[in-house]
């Protein structure tokens, strides 16, 4: 699969874009704060319907405007398609596919793949459980629909069941018949959301472990992910029934899979708190590398890989570790960003690799002498 075309509208500090891609491999250079980042996140919003950053559409409105434009145009192989993201201020978001409009986003997922590596996965480790959970549902939903389906009616009636409980609460009653419509929704989801992560998660490691054995060469070192959830010991059903009297006292659901985790270990012990920093550093890329992978043997085609600031982020053992997987062809198309002009162009000189550059400069582009 290969992005041809991205063109911006009113889009963060663009006022109006329009770039064609030629080849795999495109370096966007420029400054930090010049825009660089704002373009693989309109790729983003092209393959996930919603920003990789910022929750809110109203975020990625340029200053002073009112509705931003997104628009890219897919080849994977002899079919050609068209995608527009665009959303005005007041308006719900649209997203057109070959001129047609998607009545519901969540259909859209999965057909332009996409994996991101930025700065801020280091949160994956540092932060709480939302993450972990959110980046293994962003994965599991790229590969599988009903998956998807099954995690959008999750969050729907969790919210309402929580709405009840806070009711509930100020009542000081509880209406058990209106709770189980709810609970006969919620739980057929979550048990199904909990069925496929542990089932995934027999898939995922051995393909993780390989990656991360690359990363560090020699070293013997044993990466580990255990996905704990209440689930593996009571039924979630009889979890519900037997914290009710506690759910209404917090007002929250206090159990199900949005509170499972995805424990991050390294030689027996938590990453985070004795994994050396480039330790951290190989487990993320490896999880990246992973996701890369499986999404690329599930869908039959290889996602768009974004690589945002990496130079900066990773040591030179493993940004020399990534780039000779790009100069093995193991990618399809990459989208990379860097600060430096000059480090960009060496690490490209002494691997072999043909890449177009693109010079950001607050909001402008321009290509650097052509491919380099």
């Amino acid at each position: 699969m290969l992005l041809t075309k991205l063109s911006l509208f009113n889009f963060k500090n663009y006022e109006e874009a329009h770039l064609e891609f030629r080849g795999d491999i495109q370096y966007f250079i420029g400054k930090n704060g010049s825009g660089k980042t704002n373009l693989l996140d309109a790729i983003h919003y092209l393959s996930f319907t919603k920003s990789a950053i910022h929750s809110s559409d109203n975020h990625h409105i340029r200053s002073g405007q009112t509705q931003f434009f997104v628009k890219g145009e897919f080849a994977k192989g002899s079919n050609h398609h068209q995608v527009v993201c665009s959303f005005q201020q007041g308006m719900k978001k649209v997203i057109r596919e070959d001129e047609i409009e998607c009545v519901k986003l969540s259909t859209h997922i999965g057909k332009y793949p996409v994996v991101l590596v930025a700065p801020n996965d280091i949160e994956l480790i540092w932060d709480g459980s939302e993450l972990r959970r959110k980046f293994f549902d962003s994965l599991l939903s790229q590969i599988d629909k009903n998956y998807l389906d099954n995690l959008i009616l999750y969050v729907q009636y969790l919210k309402q069941r929580n709405s009840l409980l806070k009711l509930f609460a100020e009542r000081g009653s509880v209406d058990r018949d209106v709770l189980e419509a709810y609970d006969q929704k919620m739980i057929p989801a979550g048990d199904y959301i909990y069925q496929k992560r542990r089932a995934f998660m027999v898939e995922f490691l051995p393909i993780f472990h390989k990656h991360y054995q690359f990363l560090i060469g020699g070293s013997i070192e044993s990466p580990q992910i255990h996905y704990r959830t209440e689930l593996d010991e009571v039924a979630f059903s009889e979890l519900l029934n037997k914290n009710l009297q506690r759910d209404v006292l917090m007002q929250r659901t206090g159990s199900g899979i949005h509170r499972d985790d995805f424990l991050f270990l390294l030689n027996d012990f938590e990453l985070k708190k004795y994994g050396s920093q480039g330790q951290q550093k190989s487990f993320l890329v490896a999880l990246k590398l992973a996701e890369f992978q499986i999404i690329s043997q599930r869908k039959a085609l290889k996602p768009l890989l974004l690589l945002d600031d990496i130079f900066d982020k990773l040591d030179d053992e493993r940004i020399q570790k990534l780039m000779m997987l790009v100069a093995d062809k193991t990618f399809g198309q990459l989208f990379i960003t860097d600060a430096r002009v000059g480090r960009s162009k060496d690490v490209l000189k002494q691997l072999g690799i043909k890449a177009t550059l693109f010079e950001v400069k607050g909001g402008t582009l321009s290509k650097v002498n052509g491919k380099e």
